[in-house]
């Protein structure tokens, strides 16, 4: 990474393993000065939240490091948790109903795959939002789901490159479609549509590996024409797998880490879907998420320039993992 910022407060690993382009640690003079020139056009537009390095690389990766996008994206992305309210979201929110829900729509974090990520479990099959919404409402859901991504951000990630050794700042997602059929599809789009859209707007580059599992005869011929119109880098991290999946999900997950279910051996007491284990769980690396204490002050920059304007901040904080 470039010469650290005042907002650059980390206690964790944060180069990254691989030597990809546009990554922490392997940056170039090129990206390194896009960084800093986002960095300092949000500080006068009053920003003085999220602005550090690993975060704006991964809005700029999102956008191919296209500071204009990068910065209207960055921009809706505040302006987004402010009304979601997400800052006090994080702190306050008790999914009570969260062991009911699940029997009707399990989704949660299981500890971690042979690379030190977080895996997250979704089981689109057992969706029946009929059932769900006689427990909680989308909005609560919804609510839960942004919960669990500010949770993935701080302490999940965090703790899992303490414990690695190297920074991780994405997540090995499964996603079970046993039992999704055509019809089911309809009454969860509306839901899945805005998971995956908070997902993809407001949480960029949080995906590592996908892994499709139980997809139903026909499903593979549709996602080779959908292909086409993704980005080859998000295809690359995309497998798509039938009821045969366990040799290549084993080879990701060790077995003592993937539910029994799914070809592990793991059988933790109470279920392995409210279990929430993984380093975030382990004193050895874990530590209280920066968000616990909320700031006292408000996040505004007093500019002595009179000619730049300034706005309220958005950057007071309110997921799945996608690209």
């Amino acid at each position: 990474m470039s010469t650290p910022s005042k907002y650059d407060d980390y206690d964790f690993p944060t180069t990254a393993p691989e030597s990809q382009p546009g990554h922490p640690g392997h940056t170039t003079p090129e990206q390194d000065a896009k960084v800093v020139q986002l960095r300092s056009e949000l500080e006068q537009m009053g920003y003085t939240e999220r602005l550090d390095t690993l975060t704006l690389l991964r809005f700029l990766r999102a956008r191919k490091f296209d500071v204009a996008a990068a910065k209207t994206m960055f921009v809706n992305c505040e302006e987004w948790r402010k009304n979601f309210g997400t800052d006090d979201l994080v702190r306050t929110f008790d999914y009570q109903e969260k062991a009911d829900v699940f029997k009707y729509y399990p989704q949660y974090y299981h500890r971690t795959d042979k690379d030190g990520r977080p895996v997250y479990i979704e089981k689109l099959g057992k969706i029946d939002l009929n059932a769900m919404y006689k427990i909680t409402t989308a909005e609560r859901m919804l609510q839960n789901l942004v919960t669990e991504y500010e949770k993935l951000a701080d302490p999940r990630l965090p703790a899992c490159s303490r414990k690695a050794g190297k920074l991780l700042e994405t997540c090995c997602t499964i996603m079970d479609l046993k039992g999704v059929g055509i019809t089911s599809v309809p009454s969860v789009y509306s839901y899945v549509k805005q998971a995956s859209d908070i997902s993809q707007n407001y949480y960029p580059e949080r995906l590592g590996k996908l892994y499709l599992i139980n997809a139903p005869w026909g499903f593979s011929s549709v996602f080779s024409v959908v292909k086409g119109f993704l980005d080859p880098v998000t295809v690359s991290k995309i497998h798509v797998l039938g009821s045969g999946y366990k040799s290549e999900l084993l080879a990701q997950v060790p077995a003592e880490n993937l539910p029994k279910e799914f070809g592990g051996s793991c059988a933790c007491e109470g279920g392995c879907e409210l279990s929430d284990m993984g380093p975030w769980r382990e004193a050895e690396w874990t530590k209280e998420p920066k968000w616990a204490t909320p700031k006292a002050a408000p996040a505004v920059v007093q500019s002595e320039e009179p000619a730049v304007e300034k706005k309220e901040p958005e950057a007071q904080e309110a997921s799945q993992p996608t690209a």
